[in-house]
């Protein structure tokens, strides 16, 4: 039996695409926040565990996050900032100019990844297929994680009155349990508004609260104490010198004196 032409040519690895897994927006109030896990996986294989898939733009105004091929999604948020600043930093019309271009452009189109992009006002989902989706209740996520972390996100905004960075990292939580591409070292983003200015919020990485070894500014390692046991082996040997001497007393010692 011979091989078909496209089976001798396959790869031995099904799925070698990069999976950059969950992004998750949560907007309440005035206050919007992402969220992103930092797992990289090629086929049955992590690759990185602690990437950032989440940006900020326009001097930290803006943010976004993105699902997908890593170089398409670096490559849209050059064109997104570029459209940002030629609209003065308008994320709606910003938003529906890089989506034309996207959409309509043959080299763009071929990129693929999912974007969310926010700031105080706005919570947008944009996609090569032309979409501009904003959510009615200020909840959005991509990825393959994005069914829970949805889901999560939408009970704790009825429910509680958690603001929505708390908010974006219990729903990443609940992601990281259930989907196998995400894990639990996120990156989240915040950015508020207050008395019409735009507050910059906080940062923060799974790493931040990893406990690194503590060295000592000085290099002189201390001297350790005799334990009892070396005093014991001590008190030994100079019993069995002493009994040396006292069978051979005409024994010379080490200096050559009798």
């Amino acid at each position: 039996m011979t091989a078909s032409p496209d089976s001798r040519y396959a790869s031995p690895y099904p799925d070698r695409r990069l999976r950059a897994t969950t992004i998750i927006g949560v907007k309440r109030g005035h206050e919007v926040a992402l969220a992103g896990d930092g797992q990289v996986t090629q086929g049955d294989v992590i690759l990185k565990h602690g990437a950032r898939k989440i940006r900020t733009l326009a001097d930290g105004e803006v943010l976004a996050g993105f699902a997908g091929a890593v170089a398409d999604a670096l490559t849209l948020f050059g064109k997104f900032e570029t459209q940002l600043k030629s609209w003065d930093g308008n994320l709606r019309r910003a938003s529906v100019e890089l989506t034309k271009e996207w959409r309509t452009d043959r080299y763009l189109r071929r990129l693929e990844a999912q974007l969310i992009v926010a700031d105080p006002d706005s919570l947008l989902v944009l996609s090569g297929e032309g979409d501009v989706i904003e959510p009615d209740d200020g909840v959005v996520a991509i990825g393959s994680g994005a069914p829970y972390a949805t889901a999560a996100a939408k009970a704790l905004l009825l429910h509680t009155d958690l603001g929505a960075r708390a908010i974006a990292e219990a729903a990443m939580r609940v992601a990281a349990d259930l989907c196998i591409y995400t894990n639990d070292r996120f990156s989240i983003e915040t950015v508020r508004r207050e008395g019409g200015q735009t507050v910059l919020g906080e940062h923060s990485d799974a790493d931040d609260d990893r406990e690194l070894p503590v060295v000592a500014n000085d290099s002189t390692p201390p001297s350790v104490p005799a334990t009892d046991d070396e005093d014991d082996d001590e008190d030994d040997d100079r019993e069995r010198a002493d009994r040396r001497d006292d069978a051979d007393p005409d024994r010379d010692d080490e200096d050559g004196t009798v």
